[in-house]
């Protein structure tokens, strides 16, 4: 810890010739000597502290105690009612946090100590909860209260970690509860109308531009991602409310409509990251510090033509494969002085460094990504190309076929025939001696379908500069447990309209000559799809944004000492914070995931429509290995689940984290559950999962799959899909995207022309430079850096990681046997850790590590990592989607 000597001499002045202030409160202590005393020890984060010492705050503050406004706590008895206070607990004395105006405060990111005591008698009992008020200038982080030697009780410990505002920010009082665990109607009397008024308070009127000291968790739609003072270019559909474009809610903000179109929300400055979450949803210092490279780095937008001027020959493309390896090996040189200025004046200091590199001279200098670090060509091999589809960053997409030729879901009234073109005669020279028939009976056939989830789509994509296709690639399981590609065939819409069909062509592998040159194109316009779809399908929608209406429902509906609450709170941090900030500079009109990924600006209408098909218990990654077909229902074997690929990473790393999660869910929820009926009499339970299903998720409110939440089966079978969705899966389909895709092109996120014709210049160039040709074709130079840029923030833990397994507080119940629970669960993660670390290293296993010798280590828990340095890792599954 830093101290601030400027700091220890106003510390000193002000007790010379300020004293302290509290001698009228300890004349009434002493006058009190046949009253017990309690002494309790708060522990808090100063604002100075979490604003880098901000002086005027720590003076304000000071001056404050010395005109008697300190910070005051009273207790609230958990046992005797006040019938004059409307049968609520009964109130002890105010008392102050002692010596605020002495105790030194760290410069750095760091807890202080404060003592205070409470008189008691017998009329307080056992404190059940307590209000405080913060009569200074200035917030503060309350994390823990504890109060020593409670007659006839001992110990009471309350975890709050929340931010406090001045008093006069609310018009109720801030109240605390200890970490006792009551169900509804288990809570004391003297406790029940606090809880339920906290509750009120959460809810907030629905009213009005919200502010950063309101608490509120409410739902809108997302209309806050279009700009239309910018143009029709710039005019986005509200997301949400619709049949045409039905999604998930987000966290209300309150600003005003758009002057320009009264269905949008007004926008906060483009650089602005204050956009309005609950202040216990934000960042902590330690995170946001972390978080101010990405924000930085959506910049370039901005800086796109400074770098183009010191790129090299052909501007905005690489033109070789080494220019693609300088981004690691070497960096692109610093724009200029007037392009440094320009960022300077939007960005403090603290940002700048995150772009700038250690060595001052170079821009962008990557890490390089686990892809090539062992192998430079790996990646190209037909057989990694089949690994990543089990191994890779989107391993959620491959299923097994079960008809030949492929078909199509899509209305044919609408789109025609949309049935695959590949024939027998295209595959069964390359599968080993089998048929298709044989293939299909030995369930040896699988599928990446981008087809359907692309086709309605195209036209409008391909009108944009993207020129991209709907693909389907064929894999045969081979013997050893690899994949091998088939054919892959790339499919447009037809000229003359939708429901005339599609208008397809088959490629197959080759390796060497212009054959091999344009199967590498084909896999590239692949990968393309499986791409744009995985950021915005299986990471975004999947995860963070159906996620988002769970969080604000369990804080509208859940006390803070309801036991689901306790159970899923830890899977909700930061989660609205980092989709605020997505909503401000990621997901908006022009924004990051526009500039760099294949859909462009109908990205998240395309996302809008898809999430038609979404459904909340498929989640459950039994289920889900089940309808991909990638498992069959076995009692015999773990989970009940048979896996037809038994060489399959993600799906044999993921079951056994599933399967740890739900024994967890179901011995804690057990615990306070002993029946159905407890569950179908909880009226917290049945508010929450009533406001999900019809506001939260409310667009597919009429659906048949929501579980009626009347059963402790359906509710530990919510629970454990919840925190499946907000740990495990995240991290599987997050984590992995530099590694494997910050060599974008092993991951190109758009293609920008079509396959090369036969006698065409750009078949000829094809034929000359095949490698040019390919970098010609996928992601330009400008969005490579913009895009590598973004996912290597993205890719990063935080150095304040809470893994899964891990809590930020030992003490979150005082409930001993969910204690005991939570540490088996633990346990069983670590030994989880073990084995696969054994499977990484079983030779046998050829999809563990693959050509490019890169082990899959994304649903490695490292429940055993308390080192809290973080970084570029490509492992370990934090409790929440915080980034």
């Amino acid at each position: 810890m830093g101290y601030c000597p400027s700091s220890k001499m106003f510390n000193k002045a002000m007790v010379k010739f300020c004293a302290k202030p509290k001698t009228k409160a300890k004349g009434m202590v002493e006058e009190s000597k046949d009253k017990k005393k309690i002494k309790g020890t708060v522990i808090l984060m100063k604002k100075n502290v979490l604003d880098m010492n901000d002086l005027k705050a720590s003076l304000l503050d000071r001056v404050h105690e010395f005109f008697g406004k300190g910070v005051s706590l009273q207790l609230i008895s958990a046992v005797h009612t006040d019938p004059a206070n409307g049968l609520r607990g009964k109130l002890g004395k105010p008392e102050y946090l002692e010596k605020w105006v002495t105790t030194i405060t760290p410069l750095t990111a760091g807890e202080t100590k404060f003592s205070v005591t409470f008189e008691w008698d017998e009329t307080i009992g056992v404190p059940g909860a307590f209000i405080i008020k913060n009569h200074h200038h200035s917030q503060f982080y309350l994390r823990t209260v504890t109060l020593e030697d409670v007659p006839g009780h001992g110990r009471v410990h309350f975890v709050c970690n929340s931010w406090v505002y001045p008093a006069h920010r609310y018009k109720y009082d801030r109240v605390f509860f200890s970490n006792k665990t009551y169900l509804p109607f288990q809570t004391p009397e003297s406790l029940r109308k606090y809880r339920e008024e906290e509750l009120v308070n959460l809810r907030g009127n629905g009213k009005g531009k919200l502010n950063e000291w309101d608490r509120v968790y409410d739902y809108d739609s997302y209309n806050d991602l279009g700009m239309p003072e910018k143009g029709q270019n710039f005019a986005r559909p509200v997301l949400g409310g619709s049949q045409e474009c039905p999604y998930p809610r987000r966290g209300r903000t309150g600003r005003k409509p758009h002057k320009k179109d009264p269905n949008t929300e007004s926008r906060l400055f483009l650089l602005s990251l204050n956009i309005y979450v609950p202040r216990d949803e934000r960042f902590n210092l330690v995170k946001f510090s972390d978080f101010l490279a990405y924000a930085l780095k959506s910049l370039f937008q901005i800086l796109i033509p400074e770098i183009a001027a010191v790129c090299d020959k052909t501007i905005n493309e690489f033109d070789s494969f080494q220019d693609v390896l300088d981004l690691y090996e070497g960096g692109v040189k610093l724009p200029n002085d007037a392009t440094l200025k320009k960022i300077r004046d939007c960005l403090p200091w603290e940002m700048i460094r995150e772009l700038v590199r250690n060595d001052g001279e170079r821009l962008m200098k990557f890490p390089m990504p686990a892809v090539i670090k062992e192998d430079r060509s790996a990646w190209r091999t037909d057989e990694e190309f089949g690994r990543e589809t089990l191994a890779g960053v989107n391993p959620v997409i491959i299923s097994r076929l079960q008809e030949f030729p492929p078909a199509s879901k899509l209305d044919p009234k609408a789109y025609g025939n949309q049935k695959s073109t590949i024939t027998k005669e295209d595959i069964e020279m390359n599968m080993n001696g089998l048929t298709v028939e044989g293939a299909l009976k030995s369930n040896k056939f699988f599928i990446l379908n981008h087809h359907d989830g692309l086709m309605p789509h195209l036209r409008k994509i391909n009108s944009t500069s993207t020129k991209t296709y709907a693909t389907r690639t064929l894999f045969l399981l081979q013997d050893v447990g690899t994949l091998k590609p088939l054919a892959i065939e790339l499919s447009l819409p037809h000229p003359q309209g939708d429901n005339h069909g599609a208008v397809s062509k088959v490629f197959t592998p080759a390796e060497v000559g212009i054959e091999g040159s344009v199967w590498q194109l084909a896999k590239a316009y692949a990968a393309v799809n499986d791409s744009g779809y995985h950021q915005l399908i299986c990471h975004w929608l999947n995860t963070h944004a159906v996620i988002e209406p769970f969080i604000i429902a369990s804080n509208r509906q859940l006390s803070v000492v309801h036991p689901i609450y306790k159970l899923l709170h830890p899977h909700f941090r930061d989660t609205m914070n980092i989709n605020a900030l997505a909503r401000q500079t990621l997901i908006n009109a022009g924004g990051v995931l526009e500039l760099t990924v294949f859909p462009g600006r109908y990205a998240l209408e395309m996302s809008a429509s898809i999430y038609r098909t979404w459904v909340f218990t498929d989640q459950a990654l039994p289920v889900d290995l089940v309808k991909r077909g990638m498992a069959v229902l076995d009692s015999s074997c773990p989970n009940g689940l048979r896996l037809l690929i038994e060489d399959y990473p993600y799906a044999v790393d993921g079951l056994e984290i599933w399967s740890a999660i739900e024994t967890w869910v179901t011995e804690y929820c057990s615990f306070y559950y002993q029946s159905d009926e407890i569950v179908k009499e909880d009226n917290e339970i049945q508010s929450w999962w009533a406001e999900i299903r019809n506001e939260g998720h409310g667009d597919l409110k009429d659906e048949p799959w929501w579980p009626e939440m009347k059963t402790r089966a359906e509710l530990i079978e919510a629970c454990t899909i919840i925190i499946w969705v907000a740990s495990a899966l995240h991290a599987a389909v997050n984590f992995g995207q530099y590694p494997y895709a910050g060599y974008l092109p092993n991951r190109p996120t758009v293609s920008r022309r079509f396959m090369p014709e036969p006698g065409t210049p750009e078949y000829a160039e094809l034929e000359k430079d095949p490698d040019l040709a390919f970098l010609k074709t996928i992601t330009a130079q400008f969005q490579t850096l913009l895009g590598v840029s973004l996912i290597e923030v993205l890719s990063r833990h935080s150095a304040d990681e809470i893994y899964l397994g891990q809590r930020d507080t030992p003490e979150w119940t005082s409930d001993a046997e969910p204690l005991a629970a939570f540490e088996r669960f633990g346990n069983k993660l670590v030994e989880i850790e073990n084995r696969i670390m054994d499977r990484n290293n079983d030779s046998r296993l050829k999809n563990r590590t693959g050509p490019v010798k890169m082990p899959y280590t994304l649903l490695y828990p490292n429940t055993t990592d308390y080192s809290r340095e973080g970084g570029l890792t490509g492992k370990g599954i934090p409790n929440s989607i915080s980034i």
